[in-house]
């Protein structure tokens, strides 16, 4: 199995992570789409990221991949038995990938690493103080309210719990953390999934990336001195 993505987008470390929960061997190929090999607009078609190519078998976006790798493998289940804890884990799996990435994190990571680093563009704090103060509160705030216990679905890490935790990492590495007097439910959600042997794993594998990014990786310090 080759998974091509960067491994710290949001989207690639969950397909990641779920390999490791499943033990399935994978190579890495570090696909930036802003700079793409040969040949990727065949690959990924919509040109985003992760794919992943198993044999002749071409797998594209994040969910898919995942739902393929659990009808294969389906020891260690990321997707619950139960119908509505499935219905759960599958709504925060789309609430991670749509809203959270898309209203929060993304727009953060654009203004701070993209548009400077890569785009060579000035950052837009405007646009950084309306998600810090519209979209993120609004978005933290449901997901606070939604942790009834340690998980997002059942009571068992699943494909819902990987996909958020995996965003709320990049909303750490640029430098923000989760309030956990506001938010204690998610807080202490966000350092459970931390470590996780999965997500710390895969977050060890990525710290070369993310520094070479200019990353804030302080709070995997603060994380490892608790």
């Amino acid at each position: 199995m080759k998974i091509y993505g960067v491994p710290i987008s949001v989207h690639t470390r969950k397909v990641i992570v779920a390999a490791i929960e499943k033990k399935l061997p994978y190579e890495l190929d570090p696909v930036i789409p802003f700079n793409p090999p040969p040949g990727w607009a065949e690959l990924s078609p919509a040109g985003k990221i992760p794919v992943c190519t198993i044999g002749d078998l071409t797998l594209r976006d994040s969910a898919v991949i995942c739902a393929y790798l659990e009808r294969k493998h389906q020891e260690p289940a990321l997707y619950p038995k139960d119908d509505v804890a499935y219905a759960q884990a599958r709504w925060f799996e789309e609430y991670a990938g749509g809203t959270i990435f898309r209203d929060v994190v993304h727009g953060l990571f654009v203004q701070k690493i993209i548009r400077p680093n890569i785009l060579k563009q000035s950052t837009d704090t405007s646009v950084i103080d309306g998600i810090l103060k519209g979209a993120m509160p609004k978005t933290f705030a449901y997901l606070e309210r939604s942790l009834g216990s340690r998980y997002f679905a059942g009571d068992r890490l699943t494909i819902a719990d990987i996909a958020v935790a995996s965003n709320l990492i990049n909303y750490q590495y640029l430098g923000y953390r989760i309030d956990g007097r506001q938010y204690p439910r998610l807080s202490a959600f966000f350092d459970t999934m931390l470590r996780q042997p999965s997500f710390a794993r895969a977050v060890q594998q990525e710290q070369k990336v993310a520094a070479g990014m200019g990353l804030d990786q302080t709070f995997l310090k603060d994380l490892a001195a608790a």
